[in-house]
Parts: structure tokens; C-alpha cells; sequence
């Protein structure tokens, strides 16, 4: 990377930082009109949308003519795009006409302004979670990458790793809103969605978020600065399988008749064949 890509660069995180703290804080103010700040959900995906878009445009307008590599930034850009609307879409629409989420009714509960509560402990960890997951993405558009044959290994294996990971998350979200609107018998209730995706892994939906990521870190692989970007795939599989992701769903879903034994037989995360058939 040439110092004066590497300062462009510079500029362009500053760039999106301020941009991750205006959607933030026009979430933060929508949220408060709503009595709902589960709305942030839906605006997490639009995040990445937005950073990979304004990194686009700062690129295309600050780095010279003919530097790095066209194809690769309009790629890395639309992947990213097409991953953050398609999750917008799909948590809009799972939670229109619903209240607040019960996770956030739960953290906000306590002491003190629900609002100020609500920034420090919703708001801004989003915020840096944000615009750190996201620098792969940035920084993958201001590399000198060559148009080589290892480039183009990396670029394939990104594009396959990001379509397996997309795959898996919206044809599992799918298949649990068909589980979800299937009516109940009076009396009855929920019980585990355990077929299809869902029959190999408790979570294909966080887990091909993760591979989405790790994806999109591979474009970046192309030149040290992007490869020491490889802590932003490692937060963001840390939190879908670890942090908030999965315990969080895992606790909500402990007491539901058969969920003891559709965790046993089921891998956490990883797909693998349910241990009933090895």
C-alpha cells in the first residue's frame, strides 16, 4: 500500500466512524419516538450497507485513476450490500407489529434514565461493533491489489465462502418463519424447528453470518493491511456464537418442550449430522 493510499484510507475511516455515529444516533432518536429500540436490529444490517457504500465512493473519488483493483472493490461492496439489506429485511419484517424485544426490555431494566441506559449499554458497543467488523470491507478497497493468479484464488474463495454463508442464513431464517407461521392447535404450543438446516446445526442463520464475514475478510486478504483485519471476523463469529448471539437465544429457548434433547442431538454451531445418525 503507497502512503498516499494508506492516507486516503485514513480519511475514509474517520469518514465512516462519523457515519456510524449519525446512524446511530438518528436510530437512537427513532427508537425513542417508537418506545422501541429492538428497532436497532434493523438498522444493524443497513450499517454495513451504508459503510461499504460511502468506502466505494471515498475510494473512487480519492485513490488515482487505475489504482488497485476495480472489480474487486465493486464486488466486496455489493456482497456486503446485498448481506446488510437482505438482513434488514428480514428482521423489518419479523418484527413488524411486535412490542419491544424482550432481550432489551431486559437489559434496560434498572436504575437510573432508561434513555442514558440505552446509549451506553445498546448504542454505542453497536456503534464500535459496527465500524470494527466492518474494516475488512474498508480496508479491501484500498489495497494495490493486482489482478494475479493468488488474487484470484482469494477472490473466489471469498465469493464462495460469503455465498455459502448467505445461503445458509437466509434459507434458515426462511425456513423458521414457515416454522413460526404455522398455526396451533388450541392448547398447543411451539415446539423445535428440527428439520432442514435447522436439523444440522441449532443456529445456520448466526453460523452463516459468521461465514459471510469471514468471506468478506478474504478480499482484504490481499495485502498486510487487510490480513491484520482478521480480529473483525474473529469479534464478530466471537459474538454470534458466544456472546449474543446463540446463549442469548439458547436461554430464551431452554424451556420449550423437546429443546433439552434437540440440544443433544444437534451441533451448537458448526453443521455436522445430528448424533442420532452417526
Amino acid at each position: 500500500m503507497t502512503g498516499t493510499a494508506l492516507a486516503d484510507l485514513m480519511v475514509n475511516l474517520a469518514a465512516t466512524a462519523g457515519l456510524t455515529a449519525c446512524v446511530m444516533a438518528v436510530t437512537f432518536a427513532l427508537a425513542l419516538r417508537l418506545r422501541r429500540h429492538s428497532v436497532i436490529d434493523t438498522v444493524w444490517g443497513l450499517g454495513f450497507a451504508l459503510i461499504a457504500l460511502c468506502t466505494f465512493l471515498l475510494a473512487e473519488h480519492m485513490l488515482p485513476a487505475g489504482y488497485g483493483n476495480l472489480t474487486g472493490r465493486v464486488l466486496v461492496t455489493v456482497l456486503t450490500a446485498l448481506w446488510g439489506v437482505r438482513l434488514a429485511v428480514h428482521i423489518g419484517l419479523r418484527s413488524r407489529g411486535h412490542g419491544e424485544d424482550p432481550r432489551y426490555e431486559k437489559l434496560l431494566a434498572g436504575e437510573g434514565n432508561p434513555a442514558k441506559r440505552a446509549l451506553r449499554l445498546v448504542y454505542l458497543p453497536q456503534a464500535v461493533v459496527l465500524w470494527f467488523v466492518s474494516l475488512p470491507v474498508q480496508v479491501a478497497q484500498y489495497l494495490p491489489t493486482a489482478s494475479t493468479a493468488r488474487t484470484a484464488v482469494l477472490f473466489t474463495l471469498g465469493s464462495l465462502v460469503w455465498l455459502t454463508g448467505f445461503c445458509f442464513e437466509a434459507i434458515g431464517d426462511y425456513q423458521l418463519a414457515r416454522f413460526r407461521s404455522r398455526p396451533l392447535a388450541p392448547g398447543a404450543t411451539r415446539g423445535v424447528l428440527d428439520t432442514g438446516l435447522w436439523r444440522y446445526t441449532r443456529h445456520p442463520n448466526y453460523f452463516g453470518d459468521a461465514c459471510a464475514w469471514w468471506g468478506l475478510y478474504l478480499f482484504a486478504c490481499t495485502d498486510w493491511p487487510g490480513i491484520i483485519t482478521i480480529l473483525s471476523p474473529l469479534l464478530m463469529t466471537y459474538f454470534l456464537a458466544a456472546k449474543t448471539g446463540k446463549p442469548l437465544m439458547e436461554a430464551h429457548l431452554g424451556a420449550r418442550p423437546g429443546y433439552a434433547e434437540y440440544v443433544r442431538r444437534t451441533s451448537s454451531f458448526l453443521p455436522r449430522p445430528p448424533s442420532r445418525d452417526r
